[in-house]
């Protein structure tokens, strides 16, 4: 049943325009000065992320410099790195590919911890050192340089990594299924005869991390639509993936993907679908007055919330217009930077990394949102201000311990970060390798942060050179799921 504007209005205005946040996450600011919303509600001061560092906040305590110049973490922590690109090498002898990117965790044979790791490596592999190489048979386009490799981790410390996926190209985010395989998803959209590409690109792609037979020859889920991909997940219940659109110029869209009558997930079935099959759609917001959202960087508050409609796409493989432009103003609701997402809570978590001139709205360094299928909304809860110690958001999961473990693509310093119920946020590592120099430091970007399944272990990437690490130590506050 589609949700109209007025039902929306009506339903708000019902509840006197005071909407419940949704989700168990607690909302969150850290703009100069601001409050979380459960915090305001108590009284209390919200947190700008550096409680934590200082010891009185939320979290483990300050972080500790390390003496390797690799990462800082609280006292009683410690990292172990799993994968290192130019130095690690893979089951066929080739050095581990560079770039990680989103990663995925699952529950091995024999205690044993799988990942797929994304390798977010665009255009011609002459660019590269280290491409993903191109295992025979695991090939979609030979001329491209990205793929995923599937890292298996031993209880003894062994690790093992091998090629899931190559010939793919700028494999950025994506999304675990509850079936147990990996979507990785190309943020680029290059078509054959485009930058030497070969085939077209701007797909989502299945790696399943359990059966190497089961990857061979790469088929693209063209159903899913062609654009530049940043993140996917799958409704458990009701069968429809979310997905991210990290573009500009127009600013990206939200989309959803509705299956085909009958249709049942499970490992293989997304390889059958036709590329034509379900349908693809935008989101459309509109407040509780019922007035269209043109942009979700309108939203200026902790707790805001819209209702969503949402608006077939005309052309999903954007044959001659790409999707983004294929609508009108006023036909759907954009958003900046829109990165990654996870299922948890019944919803999708949806991260925005920030908003500048080229939005409508007012600036921002970071929102996550929660879409919640039942109620049809999109809660805002998460907010960074701009001039804060956090920005840039990009990657996140939901922790087993309660809250959110997000990954900063930001100016400056790069820190994983965290964010508990009551909204506090507070810093779990920092990157400290100069990829830079002494004069003009730059640290590179967290990747792919995902909690072993066991929960003991967070891993996390940082992207350039291109490093797995494993984070393990004393998690508290841990909550049944």
């Amino acid at each position: 049943m589609t949700i109209t504007r007025r039902d929306f209005a009506r339903h708000s205005a019902f509840t006197g325009a005071s909407v419940a946040l949704v989700g168990s996450v607690g909302a969150l600011s850290t703009a100069p000065g601001a409050l979380a919303a459960d915090d305001q509600a108590a009284g209390a001061e919200g947190g700008d992320g550096a409680a934590g560092e200082g010891g009185h906040g939320p979290g483990y305590g300050p972080l500790v410099p390390d003496p390797h110049g690799i990462l800082a973490l609280p006292a009683g922590f410690s990292y172990r790195i799993i994968t290192h690109s130019g130095v690690t090498k893979l089951e066929s002898g080739e050095y581990t590919p560079s770039n990680h990117d989103g990663t995925a965790a699952f529950e091995g044979p024999r205690g044993t911890t799988l990942l797929v790791n994304n390798h977010e490596l665009k255009g011609a592999r002459s660019r590269w050192k280290h491409p993903v190489p191109l295992v025979e048979g695991l090939v979609y386009d030979p001329a491209a340089s990205g793929g995923c490799t599937v890292v298996e981790v031993h209880r003894s410390g062994e690790v093992a990594e091998w090629v899931g996926i190559a010939g793919t190209s700028t494999n950025c985010a994506g999304g675990s299924t509850s079936w147990g395989t990996w979507l990785t998803c190309e943020e680029n959209s290059d078509r054959a005869g485009q930058n030497g590409m070969t085939k077209d690109h701007g797909y989502v792609f299945e790696v399943d991390p359990y059966d190497r037979r089961a990857n061979l020859n790469p088929k693209p889920i063209k159903a899913f639509g062609r654009f530049d991909h940043e993140a996917v997940v799958i409704d458990p219940k009701r069968g429809h993936a979310y997905l991210t659109e990290d573009d500009s110029e127009p600013n990206g869209l939200l989309f959803r993907w509705v299956p085909p009558h009958g249709f049942k997930h499970g490992r293989g079935q997304l390889r059958k679908l036709t590329d034509d099959a379900g349908t693809l759609q935008a989101t459309k917001c509109f407040d509780s007055g019922g007035r269209f959202v043109d942009d979700l960087s309108r939203a200026t508050r902790i707790g805001t919330v819209y209702g969503v409609d949402w608006i077939d796409v005309p052309d999903r493989d954007g044959r001659t217009v790409p999707v983004r432009e294929q609508f009108d103003d006023g036909d759907i609701t954009r958003a900046r930077k829109l990165e990654g997402m996870w299922w948890a809570d019944g919803g999708a978590y949806i991260v925005s990394s920030y908003a500048r001139d080229e939005s409508p709205g007012e600036p921002h360094d970071g929102q996550v949102w929660f879409y919640d299928p039942k109620r049809r909304t999109l809660t805002l809860k998460v907010l960074l201000g701009t001039g804060g110690q956090l920005d840039g958001p990009d990657n996140i999961t939901v922790s087993p311990y309660g809250g959110l473990v997000l990954a900063e693509d930001g100016e400056g310093g790069q820190h994983l970060f965290g964010a508990t119920e009551s909204g506090r946020t507070y810093p779990i590592a920092r990157n400290e390798l100069n990829v830079g120099t002494e004069a003009e430091p730059e640290f590179s970007e967290f990747a792919g942060v995902v909690f072993s399944p066991d929960g003991k272990t967070l891993y996390a990437n940082i992207q350039d050179p291109g490093i797995m690490l494993a984070i393990t130590g004393p998690w508290r506050r841990r909550r049944p799921r």
